[in-house]
């Protein structure tokens, strides 16, 4: 959601919400309790590279985490009572290579992460595979990613949107 200032009309914020429902949630809220605000604002799509280059014209942005996602990164790092940031999960067991090129899965939601190692272990014909999943913060990921230098691994790093499969994404992305 961009807000724009009152005062000047200019874009001052996006809020990022994971999900259209916190967007559509967080719109209302503001337009109730700050109706000249939540009057110039609106909820639209927008991907990470498009906040990136947004970024990089001045605009501020602020992650809103999926409180569910936030519950299950707590239940991963067990002994945790709080997440600082937007959580990631990732599995080393998901690594693919296509095209000569190496991707390392980046999901956003932990059922998606889930179902894709389900996917792994079927077709590896049952094969034991413990279902490890790593949990770190969208915020580290993307500073590392900022600093990276060549061949340092970060640039392998593929994000896969709420509710895709690995596959899918990687064909409309390298197609």
């Amino acid at each position: 959601m961009l807000v724009s200032d009152p005062a000047t009309g200019l874009r001052s914020l996006g809020l990022l919400c994971f999900r259209s429902e916190d967007a559509d949630a967080l719109l209302t809220h503001m337009r109730t309790r700050q109706p000249v605000v939540g009057r110039g604002a609106k909820v639209v799509p927008i991907t990470l590279d498009q906040v990136y280059m947004l970024k990089a014209e001045g605009i501020a942005f602020r992650f809103l985490p999926d409180p569910l996602q936030i519950k299950n990164a707590l239940e991963l790092k067990s002994g945790l009572t709080a997440f600082d940031g937007v959580p990631v999960f990732q599995s080393d067991l998901l690594v693919v290579k296509k095209q000569k090129k190496r991707y390392c899965p980046i999901y956003f939601q932990k059922e998606d992460i889930e179902r894709e190692l389900t996917r792994a272990s079927k077709s590896s014909r049952g094969s034991a595979f413990s279902k490890q999943i790593m949990v770190g913060s969208l915020e580290d990921v993307l500073k590392k990613m900022e600093m990276n230098e060549r061949n340092s691994g970060w640039d392998d790093l593929i994000f896969i949107p709420p509710g895709k499969n690995l596959n899918q994404h990687i064909n409309e992305v390298s197609a």
